[in-house]
């Protein structure tokens, strides 16, 4: 039970989520996603395995609730946490949290609801759910949860890196600001800025140097956006992991980023950190890549991290735990 999905809806929590979902479609498992954001989809369709049924009412849900359709697990995340957990202890079926952010509200529902898995995106967001359990519920055991970083596939993202200065997602909280302070500060390089998924996008045309392109599907960001992309920057103000980045050093592209927890624990010792208020420090750092002494190491540094996430020992443990879950079967009453 998921809001909006691939490949119309790109934002990273639904590429993650997808990453997971498809995994078990390629093991031999039956996978349906219900969407209940009706503006998503006009027409059922299927990716990569994964069945996707589009809003039609509220009543969506209910054939998966019983009969001979009847769920083994209902996996859930973000807005739809709440009514899945409700769904799902109404009537039995064990519910599945993907947790892709720090926030109380997404926290809360480890609380409320009865989630008989949590899927932790990053080692910092599970040790900060656990310090937070700890002042909610003191001894009580947390729900069982796993570690499991966003997947992504080396060879779905790479390209030849091109020429350009890149960020995804004009929004003030992903760092609009500092892309469009560069680009003044830097007028003889090529900038680029890609529409994003959500959030109010800042979007400039008063300057030669910054190409604005609409919002790219997941499947399309090698070809349309890696390929023309020299040095990434991610000056977000929390980034719980920071997909972009990782999917941008499939391709060997340095990134340039904001010191969040998770940033730093997805770009490890590849990254070049730099505080988003601080523009002196991102011109600094930008400029230090384009050195041809420079860019080699930090691409190749990129390209090691990159393939360093491999992500199969981690999918293996996702598919292993669901299917522990399918197994338990319906929860006691």
């Amino acid at each position: 039970m998921l809001h909006a999905y691939p490949p119309a809806h790109n934002a990273g929590a639904e590429w993650a989520a997808h990453s997971l979902l498809r995994k078990l479609a390629a093991r031999g498992h039956k996978v349906d996603v219900l969407l209940s954001d009706p503006r998503s989809a006009d027409a059922g369709y299927e990716i990569d395995g994964v069945a996707v049924h589009p809003y039609r009412g509220k009543a969506d849900p209910s054939r998966w609730m019983h009969g001979d359709v009847r769920a083994d697990a209902v996996v859930t995340h973000l807005e739809n946490t709440a009514r899945a957990s409700v769904l799902g202890e109404l009537n039995r079926i064990p519910v599945v949290h993907l947790l892709h952010n720090t926030f109380e509200k997404s926290k809360s529902w480890l609380v409320k609801g009865s989630p008989s898995l949590v899927v932790y995106n990053t080692a910092w967001m599970k040790a900060d759910a656990e310090a937070w359990w700890r002042i909610q519920r003191g001894d009580r055991p947390m729900p069982w949860g796993i570690t499991v970083h966003p997947p992504v596939a080396v060879e779905d993202y790479q390209a030849t890196p091109g020429d350009r200065i890149t960020l995804v997602n004009l929004t003030e909280e992903k760092g609009a600001r500092v892309f469009y302070a560069l680009a003044e500060r830097m007028p003889k390089r090529k900038f680029l800025g890609v529409i994003g998924g959500y959030g109010r996008q800042i979007v400039r045309d008063d300057l030669p140097n910054v190409e604005i392109v609409p919002h790219t599907p997941g499947d399309r960001m090698a070809k349309d956006v890696y390929a023309r992309t020299k040095v990434l920057l991610a000056p977000s103000v929390y980034e719980s992991y920071g997909r972009v980045a990782v999917e941008a050093m499939c391709s060997g592209i340095p990134v340039v980023a904001h010191p969040t927890p998770g940033l730093m624990e997805s770009l490890g010792e590849a990254g070049m950190f730099a505080d988003r208020d601080d523009t002196d420090a991102w011109e600094a750092a930008v400029k230090r890549l384009f050195s041809p002494k420079i860019y080699p190491q930090a691409s190749k540094a990129a390209a090691a991290r990159a393939a360093g996430l491999d992500p199969a020992a981690e999918l293996d443990l996702w598919v292993s735990a669901m299917e522990g879950v399918a197994r338990r079967g319906t929860l006691p009453r």
